[in-house]
């Protein structure tokens, strides 16, 4: 019988290449014991709502009244919904070509892409131009469209990308068939980046003929929760200006920050800071979202690209890649919208909106602690602390006999490790190995996200079933933190 075009053996190698570990056999498992009546905890994936955070009342009020605009024609809605929100709806209402129904210009509203340059302004201090930012249906689009301007082909179009990392580039950059170059990020420093260790990563692709064209960084980490400093930044801009590759930027956790010592700090600033010659030549992309810090509105699927010293004719090239998918979202660039110019000192709705941002940020920094000393308590597992972003990433010291287990069961020893944990306590993580980690060295990722008041209980668990699995399979092994 002959194959169709469809089969599983005729398609596209790069789509059968294409590995996400995020929703890979775990996320499926866990999905089929909840199927089966069993209570899951999905802390697999950085989805805010899903695990019970509260959408912000602000944003709701005005992207309902733009969903129904015939309801500002009601006589009673000023008993509804605050004054401020109805005038925020029928601003954004103005900048359509015709209410959300409509498509919006390929990069986006120019009225909502105009208040992401104000914002990149005030928090940099330096201009931003509208026309050199474009808004997306979630940051992940827009890393999406840019690897796909980037990569040419295996030999060259290789993008040096953080390990651990977040697994959208792996799968991006497999997908359409670049190659990843990692480079390794020091566990025993927090995570820190060492530009020796970028330089020999380089070094050792271009002796294999193949050229790097990009670099990656994310900040702060996903999964590894650090930020970068000042000086860091300066280094990796300076080897982006040595080596001529473009730096993408991937600054969606840049609200969640919960340590005092290490704020973020946005690349471009730190770019311009820097001055002439290497603020007018590094060629920089930032990603910001809506998905993330305290919004956490996941499903909205609302993002930006800011483009820094992108030559024109790339940008309208980039335009042109845009314009295929003819418009983002324009709910979820209301959303963006509303991100980056949120109520002000005065408005009707500020007040409210400052107890309920400040509210889940100040949650979120108490998880994070209570998480890292819950894994840090925890039999042959040691963790950093959480410094931004929304994960811990334990390192698990797995015993010779639980790896032997797992080679006996055909499966990776940390996702091993990860099964049998979900099984024991419903707790739905990612085992490190989709991250990437160093030769014979074990991680999960959690999400911090779980609510509050429900953390010890299952900070508990975890402890219960890891001090026995070490047991079981442990013989007083003893724990060195490689």
């Amino acid at each position: 019988m002959s194959l169709k075009a469809l089969d599983y053996e005729t398609l596209n190698e790069n789509v059968k290449n294409c590995q996400y570990a995020v929703r890979g056999e775990l996320y499926l498992r866990a999905s089929e014991l909840q199927k089966e009546g069993k209570k899951i905890i999905f802390t697999n994936v950085g989805n805010p709502h899903a695990l019970g955070q509260k959408p912000l009342t602000f944003p709701r009020q005005v992207v309902a009244l733009c969903q129904a605009p015939f309801l500002l024609d009601n006589p009673n809605v000023g008993m509804i919904f605050p004054a401020d929100a109805i005038a925020r709806a029928k601003h954004y209402l103005s900048l359509t070509s015709g209410g959300l129904g409509a498509y919006s210009d390929s990069r986006g509203l120019p009225g909502v892409r105009k208040e992401v340059a104000e914002f990149i302004q005030r928090r940099d201090g330096y201009p931003s131009d509208p026309e050199l930012i474009f808004l997306t249906d979630g940051a992940s689009k827009g890393v999406m469209q840019i690897l796909n301007c980037i990569i040419r082909n295996q030999k060259d179009g290789v993008i040096l990308v953080p390990v651990p990392q977040y697994p959208l580039y792996s799968a991006t950059i497999s997908l359409l068939g670049g190659t990843l170059v990692p480079y390794y990020l020091e566990e025993t420093d927090n995570w820190g980046l060492d530009v020796n260790n970028l330089r020999q990563s380089v070094a050792q692709a271009r002796s294999q003929g193949i050229t790097v064209r990009a670099m990656v960084i994310i900040n702060p980490g996903n999964p590894t929760g650090q930020c970068l400093s000042e000086a860091n930044l300066r280094e990796i801009l300076k080897f982006c200006c040595d080596e001529r590759l473009v730096l993408l930027g991937d600054e969606v956790y840049q609200q969640n920050i919960y340590q005092d010592e290490r704020p973020f700090i946005s690349s471009k600033k730190v770019l311009m800071d820097m001055g002439a010659p290497l603020s007018k030549e590094v060629q920089l992309i930032s990603f910001h979202t809506v998905s993330k810090g305290y919004w956490g509105e996941c499903g909205q699927r609302g993002g930006y690209f800011e483009m820094t010293n992108i030559p024109p004719r790339t940008v309208e090239e980039i335009y042109k890649v845009a314009s295929i998918a003819l418009s983002p979202n324009v709910s979820a660039q209301i959303f963006m919208g509303l991100m980056v110019s949120p109520p002000k000192p005065g408005d009707i709705s500020y007040d409210q909106f400052v107890r309920e941002s400040k509210g889940i940020l100040e949650s979120l920094r108490r998880r994070a602690r209570i998480m890292t000393d819950g894994f840090n308590s925890c039999k042959n597992v040691v963790c950093n602390f959480t410094e931004g972003a929304m994960y811990s990433f334990p390192q698990i010291k797995l015993p010779p006999k639980a790896i032997q287990a797992a080679k006996q069961a055909g499966k990776v020893p940390d996702v091993f490790y990860c099964l049998k944990l979900l099984e024991a306590t419903g707790i739905s993580t990612v085992p490190g190995s989709g991250f990437g980690q160093k030769e014979g060295v074990f991680h999960l990722r959690t999400t911090i996200l779980p609510a509050e008041e429900e953390m010890p209980e299952i900070m508990e668990s975890f402890k219960k079933f890891n001090d026995e699995f070490m047991s079981q399979y442990g013989d007083n092994f003893g724990y060195s933190r490689m």
